[in-house]
């Protein structure tokens, strides 16, 4: 990347806590936070299932919900089961949504860079089941959603 000539001169000019990726970092600022928004793209919606999934603390997953909530990045919606009280699941509002980029970015470069080749999953359009990737380009391209997206187990995959 190279920057426009009113901005070459870094010594003159700083965005500070203007940038972009520091929100986003600070808002994805835990290990529990970005493991919470992988299993929403995976389908959990219960917070149960959120602790089972993740192999961390109840308070930890709870503490991830509140920061997303508050982030608008999801919603609690009310459900009852047969017999029970009512308690509430969790969904992906649209800003949620649309970190699937991110999502598939960061799991794209992993399976590059840190699985020897061998990912245990494959992210692949649902309709056509050609692999779905992430790219910068300046070319208008259809956004793919979860719900587009199909995940497979690799089979080249073997557990370390």
């Amino acid at each position: 990347m190279r920057f426009e000539e009113r901005l070459r001169d870094r010594d003159a000019w700083s965005i500070g806590d203007g940038c972009s990726a520091g929100r986003v970092l600070d808002l994805l600022s835990t290990k529990t936070v970005f493991l919470v928004v992988r299993e929403f793209f995976y389908g959990t919606t219960r917070f149960d299932d959120f602790v089972a999934r993740i192999g961390t603390s109840a308070p930890a997953v709870s503490r991830a919900l509140k920061q997303l909530k508050a982030a608008g990045i999801v919603a609690p919606v009310p459900y009852r089961e047969p017999g029970s009280r009512a308690r509430e699941e969790y969904r992906l509002t649209e800003a949620g949504e649309d970190l699937l980029p991110v999502f598939l970015s960061l799991m794209q470069w992993g399976d590059r860079y840190l699985q020897e080749g061998r990912p245990p999953l494959s992210f692949v359009d649902a309709g056509t089941g050609r692999p779905v990737r992430v790219r910068a380009t300046a070319d208008p391209a259809p956004e793919a959603k979860s719900d587009d997206i199909e995940i497979r187990l690799n089979p080249a995959w073997r557990r370390g």
